[in-house]
């Protein structure tokens, strides 16, 4: 298990360092327009939606997310609107503010609509933060690293040295020693990569020290936020897509809240 999970994940770091880096913009966000569908099928079945509900759903979030990527993003500083600063504001808020009481509380959304509108959120924001970080590939390279090193060593130190549970109702395999081993390898990335990158100004001081502490508590809330909703839905994996690592939504949940966040600190804040 543990190498077919490996070599998934290897795989998936390979083609997507590789088309983060070398896609134009616009083929970039054609690619994760594909894997935004996916995530969007994946989530509707999660809520339960019937199959052509699935669709439509789908349709919805890809419609929303071209509308969106096409718009004038907006200017940092100027009064005129900007949808993607509500997009990310949107999505900021639910996940600072309502998603810690419905982790500790265990909610359930009673509707459709309430569960639609919150896979719009979840997923919608993610994307075009990719997208729109994409304009800078290395620096979104190093986002992405700090969320994949949290990911990795947690499971890895968890795995190894895990025996107080972070969230045993919601993901028992979970531990407080992994997210201790998250914070002391992505404490070492920060030191490295301050080091081997001077002219990054956005990474360096406490402004730089806190966006990268934010995007590792950003993407627990995620990690447990997705893991919560799998367990109410009554299934182990999003989907059986990657070979052991489940659907898309189980690679991306760290990502969905996360990436929102450091669009909207680093774009429209730094």
């Amino acid at each position: 298990m543990f190498a077919t999970r490996l070599a998934t994940a290897v795989a998936l770091l390979v083609f997507s360092t590789a088309a983060l880096l070398f896609l134009p913009n616009r083929w970039w966000a054609a690619l994760l327009l594909a894997a935004l569908a996916l995530a969007g099928r994946e989530w509707a079945a999660l809520a339960g939606m019937a199959r052509p509900a699935r669709w439509a759903f789908s349709a919805v979030v890809l419609a929303s997310a071209v509308l969106l990527w096409i718009a004038p993003p907006g200017i940092p500083g100027s009064r005129r609107f900007a949808p993607d600063v509500v997009v990310y504001g949107v999505s900021g808020a639910f996940w600072l503010l309502l998603v810690p009481a419905w982790i500790t509380g265990r909610w359930r959304a009673r509707t459709q609509l309430a569960r639609g509108v919150v896979g719009w959120i979840v997923l919608v924001p993610a994307w075009l933060a990719l997208t729109r970080l994409q304009s800078d590939p290395e620096r979104l390279l190093a986002l992405l690293g700090v969320v994949w090193l949290a990911d990795t060593t947690a499971y890895l130190a968890g795995s190894a040295w895990g025996k107080r549970k972070l969230a045993p109702l919601i993901s028992p395999g979970k531990t407080w020693e992994g997210l201790a081993g998250a914070a002391a390898a992505v404490a070492v990335y920060y030191g490295v990569m301050a080091g081997v990158a001077p002219g990054w100004a956005w990474w360096r001081g406490v402004g730089g020290a806190a966006l990268v502490a934010g995007i590792v508590l950003m993407s627990i809330a995620g990690d447990l936020f997705e893991s919560l909703i799998k367990r109410q839905a009554g299934v182990k994996d999003s989907g059986t897509l990657l070979p052991g690592h489940g659907g898309i939504l189980d690679r991306i949940d760290s990502l969905t809240s996360s990436m929102p966040f450091a669009a909207l600190v680093l774009l429209y804040i730094g």
